[in-house]
């Protein structure tokens, strides 16, 4: 699933060459939303929240798309050719008179006014890379469920949007923190959230996703997509595990290490145990 920097950087792109522009073509090619039709609409603005994608436009409606996994927003001049995927794959096509904006595969998409936003993005926590961002808040509500695993609680958007799997992996490894911990357990919470941000703030201007500081391929990263590889601080293999309720969605690489946990991990902090699974995240 795309992180928040990059919804964040294509959103900047989407504003770029939509904002203020008249819609010559506005097709959303999705049942629900097959009989909308765009034109003629002026965008005023393009904005991420969290992982959503927020498109305002004059006449008073803000149309919402998610990635998920597989979406992309394509941007290309008139008479481009198109070459995000299948024609069969194409969710939605914005043009203005110098740019085409075509959606492949995009997911959750939805039309509502634009004064009730809140119906569709209300119920995420503050946008790391936002102007609604509050480290005092995030914390506060990760510590509202202690005994959730923190590989799971730092994925789940009412607590902090914007942060996936890529960057859930790398701050607990630089934080030395086992993914399995519960959150009551990470010495420091503020800290693991803020290096989270921090490494969001570094990559949202460009499409490369370093958390070491250097671009090339295979050397961008500290644990992530690196299973059996040596850990780059103490040489032991990085381990590949499963993780939360989306298992096969939701896989986690860690060096068992340098975030090896002191303690056995608290039962209660398990998933799968009777009263115990931890809040589905909502994305």
């Amino acid at each position: 699933m795309p992180e928040g920097d990059t919804v964040w950087l294509a959103a900047k792109r989407m504003d770029t060459a939509l904002r203020g522009a008249t819609l010559t073509r506005g097709e959303l090619r999705v049942p629900q939303l097959a009989a909308v039709d765009l034109t003629g609409a002026t965008v005023l603005e393009v904005l991420p929240r969290g992982k959503h994608m927020l498109l305002r436009l004059d006449d008073g409606r803000t149309l919402r798309t998610h990635y998920r996994m597989d979406g992309s927003w394509h941007i290309y001049r008139p008479g481009s050719r198109w070459r995000g995927g299948p024609g069969h794959s194409i969710r939605a096509v914005l043009a203005t008179r110098q740019w085409e904006c075509v959606g492949y595969r995009l997911h959750d998409m939805a039309i509502v006014p634009t004064d009730q936003e809140d119906q569709l993005v209300g119920h995420l926590g503050p946008d790391v890379l936002g102007p609604d961002w509050d480290l005092d808040e995030a914390v506060r509500r990760l510590r509202t469920h202690p005994d959730e695993q923190i590989g799971v609680a730092i994925l789940d958007q009412r607590n902090l949007a914007g942060p996936g799997n890529l960057y859930k992996v790398e701050s607990l490894f630089l934080c030395g923190v086992n993914p399995w911990a519960r959150v009551a357990d990470v010495p420091d919470l503020p800290g693991l959230v803020e290096r989270a941000r921090t490494l969001m703030l570094a990559n949202r201007d460009r499409p490369e996703q370093s958390t070491t500081g250097d671009t090339r391929r295979g050397q961008d990263h500290w644990v992530a997509g690196r299973k059996g590889r040596p850990c780059r601080r103490c040489r032991t293999p990085i381990v590949l595990g499963d993780q939360g309720p989306d298992l096969q969605e939701r896989v986690t690489w860690w060096c068992p290490t340098c975030q090896e946990r002191p303690a056995p991990v608290d039962p209660r902090a398990r998933t799968g145990l009777p009263g115990t699974e931890p809040r589905r995240a909502r994305y």
